[in-house]
């Protein structure tokens, strides 16, 4: 009788860890062939992008089970459901995804751990819980599945709309150099990669208006080692709501951007607001509340250019100094660190090693870091992610 349970059990796991296979598979295929990608001539995007992949199915089973121990998945999904919160859409596929492309690469050399059953289901099992609860346990997992993310509600966007007030064309000039400026200076302070900012949205308004909440994340001093060159930053984390008329948002995709109809959907922007949620502790009382969101006004937002120019101006004279292993070991550190925002949720983020690279084998690590991106499309071939091999 047990060994036909236990073996009920590895079979019903083999088919749990295929489904999240083929689901993502399908999913990361279209994203990562709509998505517009050059390599960087300063930074070695596809070296660093690959190595923290590997390290990520290496060790995300591990960590996540600690993480889990301090904290259940689904109570990190409902306490994300705030602003300035990182346990956001991207990072959510993030977490999902870059295990399986370390997957396609560790198969080449160690097939035996690339289809470990048992780290793929911890892995699958951990995202899956925390999705559902993001996204309000309607059933459905992250952004694709419904064009739409919408984390805020009730209260929380009450309180978001609360501080909205009207734009003319002055302050709508103010507000779009101010936006430009710091998704620019995101950009290049997370090596290259769009996970700076986030979008969430739409809110439909009584009105018929559409509201587009943005979060900046990070801005200044953080756990990036390189983010002493923000330090003149005022804010740390900002979140913008942007009312628009006359604009349909078709699409927020996992990457946490926006695609709208018409596509200059700031020239339509109507109201607007910017909080910060700085020195709130979300661990006091409820999560959810949004009496610790704190409004900037606008000429603190126009102080905040300059201060931002002058820190992307130090952090690229800093990346071009590097040297190229500097440069992929600080792009890994973005890419792996994207668990951190979870288990700092759970309270455990300093017990974990967030070191990177540190598992893969040196000369794998020593073929990947030569990599060049070529720009080419994935070859339409196959499965995006291969399914387990036979038992």
């Amino acid at each position: 009788m047990a060994d036909r349970d236990s073996s009920r059990y590895h079979a019903l796991r083999r088919e749990y860890v295929d489904e999240y296979l083929g689901y993502h598979s399908t999913i990361s295929r279209q994203l990562t062939a709509e998505r517009t990608s050059l390599e960087s001539q300063l930074i070695p995007v596809s070296a660093y992008i690959v190595t923290s992949c590997i390290e990520a199915l290496l060790r995300y089973p591990e960590m996540m089970k600690r993480i889990e121990e301090a904290m259940p998945p689904e109570e990190i999904g409902r306490r994300a459901r705030r602003p300035g919160c990182r346990v956001n859409t991207v990072h959510l596929w993030s977490i999902a995804n870059l295990p399986l492309v370390g997957r396609k690469v560790l198969a080449l050399v160690d097939p035996e751990r690339a289809h470990d059953v048992s780290e793929l289901a911890t892995i699958a099992s951990f995202w899956e819980r925390t999705a559902l609860a993001f996204r309000g346990d309607d059933g459905t997992r992250q952004a694709w599945d419904t064009g739409t993310v919408t984390p805020y509600a009730g209260a929380v966007l009450d309180g978001l709309l609360d501080a909205v007030t009207p734009v003319d064309d002055d302050v709508r000039r103010r507000i779009k150099t101010w936006n430009a400026t710091l998704v620019s200076y995101l950009f290049l302070l997370y090596f290259d990669t769009r996970v700076g900012t986030g979008d969430t949205g739409p809110y439909l308004l009584p009105d018929g208006r559409v509201a587009l909440v943005r979060d900046y994340y990070q801005l200044g001093h953080s756990d990036f080692p390189w983010s002493d060159v923000a330090a003149g930053v005022p804010y740390g984390s900002l979140t913008a709501v942007f009312v628009l008329d006359g604009v349909t948002i078709d699409r927020i995709t996992d990457f946490g951007t926006s695609n709208t109809t018409p596509e200059d959907y700031l020239d339509h922007m109507v109201g607007f607001a910017l909080y910060t949620t700085d020195g709130i502790d979300a661990s006091a009382g409820d999560p959810g509340a949004v009496g610790g969101l704190r409004a900037v006004d606008l000429d603190a937002m126009d102080a905040m250019v300059p201060a931002v120019r002058a820190a992307q101006s130090q952090h690229y004279r800093a990346i071009a100094r590097m040297t190229r292993d500097e440069k992929i070991r600080c792009g890994a550190y973005v890419y792996f660190s994207f668990l951190r925002p979870f288990a700092l949720e759970a309270g455990v983020a300093d017990e974990l090693d967030w070191t990177v690279p540190r598992d893969i084998p040196p000369a794998l690590y020593e073929m990947v870091a030569a990599m060049e991106g070529d720009n080419a499309a994935n070859a339409d071939e196959g499965p995006y992610y291969d399914p387990l091999p036979p038992a």
